[in-house]
């Protein structure tokens, strides 16, 4: 056992605790530089949409990584909001195909210059390399635990 891991008494040695803590600032600032109409998933599920117009819900939610009844609350409170429609699928009627709306993609857009201060935002305390080292490590993180997750990004993320 690595000197490390001895006792691991002090939760800001366990990444997960550091993880959750990471998560909690994230999305403080997200509320910081977006304004409150979208929740960081609600974004996450738009932003994708915008790249997948027609996407079906339950496709959206697995590339979102987001269970399929968060998915479709999800996807629910943004049909309420204007922001994208959904609509039978005529072969599949149980499954909905999605579009983002014009106020959709204007709030996207409008919203870009926040996402670019929140990534920086975030990202501040590191150095450029540092910048570029962490998000090639959390990027290997999330992908080689993907199967560890209650909903696993689809493969094609």
């Amino acid at each position: 056992m690595p000197e490390t891991e001895n006792k691991l008494i002090n939760l800001y040695e366990h990444p997960g605790h550091l993880l959750r803590r990471a998560q909690q600032i994230s999305v403080s600032i997200f509320y910081d530089e977006m304004g409150s109409e979208l929740t960081p998933v609600q974004y996450a599920m738009l932003r994708n949409l915008a790249d997948h117009p027609g996407i079906d819900q339950v496709s959206l939610a697995a590339i979102n990584g987001v269970d399929t009844s968060t998915g479709a609350t999800v996807c629910a409170r943004l049909e309420e909001k204007g922001l994208l429609e959904r609509k039978v699928i005529p072969h599949n009627r149980r499954q909905r195909a999605l579009a983002i709306t014009a106020s959709g993609e204007q709030l996207l857009e409008d919203l870009i210059p926040g996402s670019q201060r929140l990534r920086r935002r975030i990202l501040a305390p590191l150095t450029g390399p540092e910048q570029l080292q962490f998000m090639e490590l959390l990027t290997k993180l999330v992908r080689e635990n993907n199967d560890q997750s209650r909903a696993p990004l689809s493969k094609g993320r």
